[in-house]
């Protein structure tokens, strides 16, 4: 019987045992499970910045700092938040910094701000600390189109943009406020009935992100939150044309008065860009407008069609253009000309054809279409930006730094003509449907410009190649497509790289060629832009067109973009 006892004695011991392990373990997993929500955030004395939001503190280049109430954000931070395009001019010795409608400059030495051509004075300048650049971001508010808290109990710097959605709401009960969305997570701040708080978001399982006065992010219960109050909207700039943009440059030398247009209609057609504006020789921005120009704007506005004139510089030269782009002042000075005129004339967009820069001079070239974006974008008014194919001449191709222009402009206007032009050794093609693919490919996928910002220029012109019997040039004439004849014992032969059709026949003792520019043509190169989903087209020129065109171009821009990139 004791023996008997003894040993359930035993068994109880044992089970005990088990249970108290059990109970461990049980404890050890629930410990390991809610682990996380106890864990602390890396911690210093640095003082932490959240924009919008989002706590960034970790993503800091170098330490915000503070010094007589004025919040100083290096400039390798504002580059990686707000302006990736921010830069020091040696000219004037200061920093430039653009965003969105805003360009500005602000010195090292001086407490006043340039803003969009305006001076204005501020409480401090940039400074520089151990080697490193900082700017007076407490003083720029009116630059980033932001609102800035600086919490200084908490050390908690927030910044948030005036263009985001902000919502607010009510405290229904002291609360504490949790890192995670559970009750066993640790407590990062506390809130009373009462208090008014930052909604983040809602969450599926009931519970709201939110910031508190404090700055602190973390989450709360969503039943407990009331009053909800949308402070500000989200900012969206509407798009000035809706679908798929039909362009056509309307070109008049300086010396001819703008064309009448007056009781013409073109099918499809919603934006025209008239040659208004030019650079003379000495640099100075002229306009060729007049009366006649500004009953052009009134034609083309009764018909609902969006303004958008040619800023060219084929006057300049290489060498004045080098002079104004390589000048800050320079470039502010044509840009607030260029401001004038737009305001002046009301126009809706321009289009910066600038061509022949030097290769050296691609950088400033960005510069300028950086620097005048902004000021465009406060008017209102759509920048849109000439370029060439990719490959080709120094001064004439590798001139233009597509992906920033891509991204910094509203339009990046690719003029898919001259294959073969002008300069070519060997007869060729304007524009065969192969190489504009090749082109327009490279510019998407090695210059990576968005293809909904491209649009695509095609030419409504040929070239007549006139081959003497040792195969040299005599000619290669430009010949509009409404011009185009075929001598009726010449037979058109199609070329299904080139989309186009091809004609050859000797005249006299010269061989004569001419790969021809039709509606069949036309219609292949406007099929890119539904390939690649681009935004639209242009033609050069104006009335070198046959009437068919207009209704093919129409046609294909209305079909469905499928968006692809590759064949």
């Amino acid at each position: 019987m004791r023996e008997k006892k003894q040993k359930n004695m035993k068994k109880d011991s044992i089970l005990k045992r088990i249970i108290v392990v059990l109970i461990l373990l049980l404890i050890s997993i629930f410990v390991l499970i809610k682990a996380e929500n106890y864990l602390r955030e890396s911690t210093s004395d640095q003082i932490n910045l959240i924009i919008n939001n989002r706590n960034v503190t970790s993503r800091l280049k170098n330490n915000i700092f503070i010094e007589n109430g004025t919040v100083y954000l290096s400039m390798d931070d504002i580059e990686n938040f707000f302006d990736k395009y921010i830069y020091i001019e040696d000219e004037i010795n200061e920093i430039v910094t653009t965003y969105d409608k805003k360009i500005a400059s602000i010195g090292f030495e001086a407490n006043k701000l340039t803003l969009n051509g305006s001076t204005k004075k501020i409480y401090a300048h940039a400074i520089t600390r151990d080697d490193i650049i900082y700017l007076p971001i407490s003083e720029m508010l009116d630059v980033y189109n932001i609102e800035l808290d600086n919490i200084e109990e908490e050390k908690i710097v927030t910044i948030d943009s005036l263009n985001k959605e902000q919502i607010k709401a009510y405290v229904e009960s002291n609360l504490s406020v949790k890192w995670k969305e559970d009750f066993f997570s640790k407590t990062v701040d506390k809130v009373s009935k009462g208090d008014i708080v930052i909604e983040i978001s809602k969450e599926d399982n009931g519970w709201s992100k939110i910031r508190t006065e404090n700055g602190k992010i973390g989450y709360v219960k969503t039943n407990k939150l009331t009053n909800y109050t949308q402070v500000r909207e989200n900012w969206e700039t509407e798009k000035q044309i809706t679908g798929k943009v039909n362009m056509f440059w309307d070109y008049f030398s300086k010396y001819v008065k703008p064309t009448d247009r007056t009781g013409q209609t073109i099918d499809g057609v919603n934006v025209v860009s008239p040659s208004f504006f030019y650079i003379d020789e000495d640099g100075e921005l002229q306009e060729n407008v007049g009366q006649a120009g500004i009953n052009y704007i009134e034609w083309a506005h009764s018909n609902g069609y969006k303004v958008w004139p040619i800023i060219s510089n084929a006057d300049a030269g290489i060498d004045v253009t080098s002079s104004i782009l390589n000048s800050y002042t320079k470039r502010q000075e044509l840009i607030e000309k260029i401001v004038e005129k737009c305001a002046l004339y009301e126009i809706d967009g321009i289009n910066v054809d600038f061509e022949n820069i030097y290769e050296a001079d691609k950088d400033k070239f960005s510069r300028f279409v950086i620097e005048l974006v902004p000021r465009m974008q406060e008017l209102g008014i759509v920048t849109s930006v000439d370029v060439t194919a990719p490959d080709g001449a120094p001064n004439w191709s590798m001139c233009y730094d597509r992906n920033i222009i891509g991204d910094v402009a509203d339009y990046l206007v690719f003029m898919a003509y001259d294959q073969y032009g002008t300069s070519s050794t060997e007869p060729g093609t304007t524009a065969g449907l192969n190489w504009v693919e090749t082109s327009l490919k490279k510019i998407i996928e090695y210059d990576a410009v968005d293809p909904e910002k491209i649009i695509l220029g095609i030419p409504f012109y040929t070239r007549q190649w006139t081959i003497g019997q040792d195969g040299t040039i005599k000619d290669r004439g430009v010949v509009s497509m409404i011009n185009i004849k075929i001598p009726n014992n010449v037979e058109k032969q199609w070329d299904d790289t080139l989309k186009q059709n091809y004609i050859e026949y000797t005249s006299g003792r010269n061989t004569i060629k001419m790969w021809i520019e039709d509606g069949e043509s036309i219609k292949a190169k406007v099929s890119l832009v539904t390939k690649y989903n681009l935004a639209g087209t242009s033609g050069w020129r104006k009335d070198m067109e046959t009437s068919n065109v207009w209704s093919i171009i129409k046609e294909e821009l209305s079909k469905e973009s499928t968006g692809q990139t590759e064949e």
